[in-house]
């Protein structure tokens, strides 16, 4: 077995596990983080369904963003529904047969990779142009703008300048799903693609990328505004309560 094969095989493996360890444990700590307090950010729902519904627009339009702040939220939702089309077209790397509706949105999703960096380039020059943004911005927030960044434009750049072999890259990684390891392809843009992207996936538990998950525990968007006609009780107050 090739060398490469070898270590890229462990590499994948180890990145897979950290990021649904950490994942899930970052999961399991925001479920038993007591909420003792009403804090809906208001006008807020006053029904449980219009929390499900509120939530529903957060996540597909960005809609707290949207009131917030228009530019951001055009290139927030460039980078965040471009890197969306990225991610479901790249499952025909994973499935066999490849499932339709994967296969109808190749084209769509090969195009949004530019939106997907344009997207990021907006969202990094925000962090350089806007006082009160670069002020708090972190050398964390700019390594993980340029680690995304990379890994967009090493994608693109095998599209479009270096191909490289893409039965032998789906052969390599449904082998690791079978626990049956074909080799590798060496092609250096691809190793270099499959690198950063085994460092995200290494860093992401323990990065701001958690708001993805963590949207669905915050307060200010899960709680329901009804303080007056029902009294909220943190699980742990509750137990207190009743003694």
């Amino acid at each position: 077995m090739p060398f490469l094969t070898v270590v890229y095989a462990l590499l994948f493996y180890a990145a897979t596990a950290i990021l649904v360890v950490g994942v899930a444990w970052k999961i399991r700590t925001y479920a038993k983080t007591p909420a003792p307090l009403k804090i809906p950010t208001t006008p807020a729902p006053v029904t449980r369904s219009g929390v499900v519904m509120r939530m529903f627009r957060e996540l597909v339009f960005f809609e707290s963003l949207f009131r917030s702040n228009k530019w951001i939220w055009i290139f927030g939702y460039l980078f965040h529904f471009g890197m969306f089309l990225v991610l479901a077209r790249h499952l025909r790397y994973f499935t066999n047969p490849v499932w339709t509706w994967v296969d109808l949105i190749q084209p769509f999703g090969l195009y949004a990779a530019f939106a997907m960096v344009a997207g990021l380039a907006g969202l990094w020059v925000r962090r350089f142009v806007v006082d009160r943004v670069r002020y708090i911005s972190a050398l964390s927030d700019h390594l993980m703008l340029a680690l995304l960044m990379a890994i967009a434009l090493t994608g693109l750049s095998m599209d479009y300048i270096t191909h490289t072999d893409i039965v032998a890259l789906k052969a390599f990684f449904l082998g690791l799903m079978y626990f049956s390891w074909h080799p590798i392809p060496e092609d250096p843009l691809l190793l270099l693609h499959l690198a950063l992207v085994a460092i995200l996936m290494i860093i992401f538990p323990i990065s701001k990328l958690l708001h993805a998950p963590g949207v669905f525990f915050s307060p200010t968007r899960n709680q329901v505004d009804n303080p007056r006609e029902q009294r909220h009780l943190a699980p742990w107050a509750a137990e207190l309560d009743n003694k």
